[in-house]
């Protein structure tokens, strides 16, 4: 390996012939290139899959009741079905080890003023893990705290494009809005992912709307994260089991679709991640096939560069060079130049995943790359093929007898 007149012998052959040489060098360089760029672009089609799904919690049950459309156990149909406090703690309280964090949520459309400033705003009643299921951050101030809903405080968390509409000078945190002709007082801004809509939105504690209603404990909607250690499928089965378990409570026909309906992320996320496997997987055998492509082109060159060099392998033999010596040569220059060649795919492949950033956004393609362990196994690959593919042609070149080298055309 570190036989100074070997190394000289190597880089003379490929000064020599350098036609050949950057064809060896190409196929290699080619497949890295295709790899890194196809697996980049499956990955920025993963980013944006996922970033698709991080609008709200994504591992998200909500739950609504409607009015029924069958009658059941003497109850007649078109019936109304409300859920109520208790309802939201005994679909909480039904498996509480596959729960992440929950809210209810109770929903009313009402007039906010400020100053000379007012407008109709979405007012949500909920607990402190609404942030959670929202996936809210908090920009100034803070969110609900268990004593805000103990004390059924007026307390109120406004969304960032409330601030810019009613409070427009200075930090709204301490500011009273006038919500229906109750004063609540500003504890917190938020923003969030889901855009301008959920951005107007304003959340006060559950217990002071629903009082503020005239002591109902009406709950709109009841949102739970499950726990995300559940699979998608075990997910879905946890959805369907609270659908079933409200339908008996609330004495609603099993197969009454719009009395209590349910909607489960996870049967969105399974439907995705079969759809990312199978892209991953054409992306992958796409990508093999352009190494294997890499692997058969050097392959190939090595065959003719031995067939080649036969003559020069009979001198060799015939002067005293040992077999052993001969295939290492040949061996040292397949793997010099698939080294090198795969060091100029792997730059140029990262060098293109760079320029493409953001530029395949509107293609639904966000922050194409590669990890460095995928790259390094792919070319720990091409250069293990290139031993390969110089090892098996000159080992059987050294077998032959010296005279019959010499005697190839």
């Amino acid at each position: 390996m570190f036989d100074l007149d070997r190394w000289q012998e190597i880089f003379s052959s490929i000064r020599s012939n350098v036609l050949r040489t950057v064809l060896s060098g190409f196929t290699v360089a080619l497949g890295l290139f295709i790899f890194i760029v196809l697996f980049g672009i499956g990955k920025g089609l993963q980013n944006a899959f996922t970033e698709g799904f991080a609008r709200d919690a994504q591992n998200l049950i909500s739950i609504f009741t409607g009015k029924t459309t069958i009658a059941y156990k003497g109850l007649q149909s078109d019936r109304t079905i409300t859920m109520n406090n208790d309802d939201y703690d005994f679909l909480v309280g039904t498996d509480k080890e596959k729960v992440g964090y929950s809210t209810p949520r109770y929903t009313a459309n009402l007039m906010v003023k400020y100053g000379k400033e007012s407008g109709s705003y979405q007012i949500n009643g909920a607990d402190t893990e609404e942030k959670y299921i929202e996936n809210r951050k908090i920009l100034e101030g803070r969110y609900l705290t268990p004593m805000d809903l103990q004390r059924k405080q007026n307390v109120a968390v406004i969304g960032r494009m409330v601030q810019r509409d009613l409070i427009k000078n200075g930090s709204p945190v301490g500011k009273d809005l006038d919500i229906n002709g109750t004063m609540f007082k500003v504890v917190g801004v938020f923003s969030d992912d889901g855009g301008d809509w959920d951005e107007r939105h304003i959340t006060i504690p559950i217990s002071t709307l629903q009082q503020m209603k005239k002591g109902s404990d009406t709950v709109s909607t009841v949102y739970i994260a499950y726990n995300d250690k559940l699979t998608p499928q075990e997910a879905i089965k946890y959805g369907d089991e609270l659908k079933d378990k409200l339908k008996a409570r609330k004495s609603v026909s099993p197969d009454d679709e719009n009395g209590v309906r349910i909607w489960n992320n996870a049967q969105n996320m399974n439907d995705t991640f079969m759809f990312m496997a199978v892209l991953t997987g054409i992306v992958g055998f796409i990508g093999l096939g352009t190494l294997i492509a890499g692997i058969i082109g050097i392959s190939n060159i090595m065959v003719y560069i031995v067939k080649e060099r036969t003559k020069e392998i009979g001198v060799r033999k015939a002067i005293g060079a040992k077999p052993k010596s001969i295939v290492a040569l040949i061996v040292q220059e397949s793997v010099v130049i698939t080294v090198v060649s795969g060091f100029v795919g792997v730059g140029l492949g990262v060098l293109a995943l760079s320029l493409i950033g953001t530029r395949l956004e509107e293609f639904f393609i966000k922050d194409p790359h590669v990890g460095w362990g995928d790259i390094f196994l792919a070319f720990l690959a091409l250069v293990f093929s290139g031993f390969i593919a110089g090892f098996v042609p000159a080992y059987r070149a050294s077998k032959i007898k010296p005279i019959e080298a010499l005697r190839t055309e």
